[in-house]
């Protein structure tokens, strides 16, 4: 292989390593955001008469 060759390949394996990276903290950031959200609507979603059973109901 050429130098030219050869240092386009390293190039490129280090490209794609960079985007792997990327897309995996990403898919982490979402996953947090995710949880957070479920985790805030169970704990703000719900009324206070729900919570007492619904007696003045």
């Amino acid at each position: 292989m050429s130098g030219l060759a050869m240092g386009s390949s390293e190039l490129l394996h280090h490209l794609l390593i960079d985007r792997a990276i990327k897309i995996a903290i990403v898919a982490a950031a979402l996953g947090v955001v995710a949880l957070g959200m479920a985790a805030i609507w169970r704990w703000a979603g719900r009324s206070r008469s729900r919570r007492e059973g619904n007696r003045n109901a």
